[in-house]
């Protein structure tokens, strides 16, 4: 019983390591992008493009700055309106 990790070993893993993190992050940019692509966006998708807390959404929501659907539970917002109020408030 030969146990030993040999720096062989360790390149492999490295290699294989750094495979995995390249593929996620095409993975993550393809999610994006698609993201972009779209005229409603979910709330979740909305967290992670503007970087915002769920109560800040649901805050939009409910002083009527984003048009917004809500269908069989998901609520889906705007992107147009979402990027025009961000763009409003740094020109002031």
């Amino acid at each position: 019983m030969n146990d030993m990790v040999t720096k062989e070993d360790l390149r492999q893993f490295g290699l294989e390591l750094l495979g995995n993190i390249g593929t996620l992050m095409t993975q993550t940019r393809e999610v994006q992008n698609e993201i972009v692509e779209q005229d409603w966006i979910k709330s979740k998708q909305v967290r992670l493009l503007m970087n915002m807390s769920p109560g800040s959404i649901q805050n939009l929501r409910v002083t009527q700055k984003v048009r917004y659907k809500k269908i069989l539970g998901s609520y889906y917002y705007n992107k147009v309106d979402l990027l025009k109020l961000f763009t409003d408030e740094r020109c002031k």
